[in-house]
């Protein structure tokens, strides 16, 4: 199973005393990389982030946003001395008849000492973000699908190609031999059959591309098992790939028929297009 390096996850909650948005982004990059967006979570809500992170995934540039509001307590802790001085300089100048109330001393400075907090449910935070997480990884296997058809589909295809070349080389074979032969005749004019047919076979042993379609197959076959794997690997798949595309240019090389020579270079172009996609993988 394929697991794509892209992917989107969210989880929001809104109630009477919180609002919590979490989002999750990931792209495809060479290893794991993360950036936490949050207006100050506090180390041990971060530290829970990472360690979730770097359990599930291997590799991406991944992007986590998180929004936290909570209700607000404002706290008001009043100057009792600065209001005693105070009362008793206005009993000093107005005689007893003082009845002050909050709006007499509510803007009298220093009197009153306004604190507002915010206390943030790290619970219902770590609660959004598991799902927040959960969706993410679910969205990089349902894109590492389509990817592992894309790939699946242009393994057959290489398959299909590489079967042609090795049934339509067998029957070329003696064919080429036969033209060997015929050039070499026309050129020599006394000749040793035995020793013409033996530089012959050496000649067509130079093209003789048996090894490097049997090579095809076997790396064909190693895909379709990493792609049935629970954990697909794109690095191993990308391995596979080249070691493919090394094979298929060395066929390209060899080969000196025209039509079997295209089908190698579409083989080419498959493997590239291959490559391209597995760029994206986990």
């Amino acid at each position: 199973m394929i697991s794509s390096m892209t992917g989107f996850g969210l989880s929001e909650s809104f109630d009477k005393t919180s609002n919590i948005s979490i989002e999750i982004r990931g792209v495809n990059h060479r290893f794991l990389e993360l950036s936490i967006k949050s207006n100050n979570l506090g180390n041990d809500l971060e530290d829970f982030i990472r360690e979730a992170i770097s359990k599930n995934i291997n590799r991406g540039k991944i992007e986590v946003k998180i929004k936290a509001k909570s209700s607000s307590k404002t706290k008001y802790d009043i100057n009792k001395k600065l209001l005693r001085m105070l009362e008793s300089s206005l009993k000093e100048a107005l005689g007893n008849r003082v009845d002050l109330n909050f709006s007499d001393i509510k803007d009298v400075s220093g009197i009153f000492n306004i604190e507002t907090s915010q206390s943030i449910n790290k619970k219902l935070i770590k609660n959004n973000f598991n799902t927040a997480l959960k969706e993410f990884i679910n969205s990089r296997f349902k894109e590492g699908k389509k990817i592992e058809n894309v790939l699946s589909k242009k393994t057959k295809s290489i398959e299909k190609i590489a079967r042609s070349i090795q049934n339509m080389e067998k029957k070329t074979l003696n064919k080429r031999i036969k033209n060997y032969k015929n050039k070499i005749k026309n050129l020599i004019e006394d000749f040793d059959e035995t020793r013409l047919d033996q530089e012959v076979a050496m000649l067509a042993l130079k093209h003789d591309i048996s090894e490097e379609l049997d090579r095809i197959f076997f790396h064909t076959k190693t895909i379709n098992e990493e792609l049935t794997k629970k954990i697909s690997s794109g690095k191993k798949i990308d391995f596979i790939l080249q070691e493919l595309f090394r094979e298929s240019n060395t066929l390209t090389v060899k080969i000196d028929d025209s039509k079997l020579k295209n089908y190698a270079l579409d083989m080419k172009l498959l493997i590239e297009e291959m490559r391209e996609q597995t760029q994206n993988v986990e």
